[in-house]
């Protein structure tokens, strides 16, 4: 994963093995610090503003720098999930998906929702991660709203 920025709580990362490869949008990770947080319903009241805060400022750097990046980014998809831990007995951590939605994808096609087969599948194994510009005018245009 790699690193776009931290907050008291959370951690923002751009996914290396993504669901929406970079050309269709791309994919952030935003994952607690604290690994006894499984979902929403464990955090607390500042922990959720907190949250929702850094959702909103995440989906909009993204959008924004993608654009800038020449990806047509029109729309973001925010996605709590966690449900493949327990394909191997472990217990998930809340995590938040954020994806963005290119006008002109090709692997996830927009407006259709997004397509989450297993992985074993192997439909994500020629997606492509942000890139270390990306990242770059991502965290920057997230550390201007700060």
């Amino acid at each position: 994963m790699a690193f776009i920025y931290e907050t008291k709580n959370f951690i923002v990362e751009s996914h290396e093995r993504p669901f929406v490869s970079r050309t269709d949008g791309g994919h952030i990770r935003i994952i607690a610090k604290d690994k006894d947080i499984t979902d929403r319903t464990k955090l607390s009241l500042d922990q959720a503003h907190e949250l929702m805060e850094l959702t909103m400022i995440v989906g909009k750097a993204l959008q924004e720098g993608m654009n800038k990046r020449g990806v047509p980014v029109v729309k973001v998809n925010y996605h709590d999930m966690g449900n493949w831990a327990f394909k191997s007995n472990k217990r998930p951590i809340l995590h938040i998906h954020v994806f963005g939605r290119a006008k002109n994808a090709k692997e996830q096609p927009f407006p259709e929702a997004v397509f989450l087969p297993a992985r074993e599948t192997g439909f994500y194994d020629e997606f492509k991660p942000l890139n270390k510009e990306d990242v770059k005018v991502i965290r920057k245009i997230i550390l201007k709203s700060f």
